[in-house]
């Protein structure tokens, strides 16, 4: 790889984990696929999701990004958001149709795991 586009991906990437929305939003506006992954197939969606970012997972969400898109071992953001315990991302992920009990381990199966029994009601509650 282009030392220099690997260099554009990583700035990328930390955008996703740091909550920069605006400025991780104008390169997917410019043409960054919304779904871009990194080399553990964790995707700008993931990477915002599991660090707390719900402006950001929203934004993404609103342009396409796929929720329900697994990484390279499995996980969904909705199980990260969940495993961080973290309820705007959760919910925003909910409203965009990610499906609690999908994955392995599944968002659901991570509530139960941890105690989250707030997420676990919510989770009853999309069946």
């Amino acid at each position: 790889m282009d030392p220099e586009l690997a260099e554009f991906a990583t700035t990328l990437f930390g955008l996703a984990r740091s909550g920069e929305t605006e400025r991780l939003i104008a390169y997917v506006d410019a043409g960054v696929p919304v779904n871009l992954s990194n080399d553990k197939g964790d995707t700008l969606l993931m990477l915002a999701a599991y660090h707390g970012h719900a402006a950001t997972v929203r934004a993404l969400l609103e342009r396409g990004a796929d929720a329900e898109r697994p990484n390279d071992r499995g996980q969904r953001p909705l199980a990260g958001a969940v495993f961080k315990k973290e309820p705007e991302v959760v919910r925003a992920l909910l409203d965009a149709g990610a499906d609690p009990h999908a994955g392995q381990p599944s968002a659901a199966d991570a509530a139960r795991l941890f105690g989250h029994d707030e997420f676990t009601t919510w989770f009853e509650a999309s069946r």
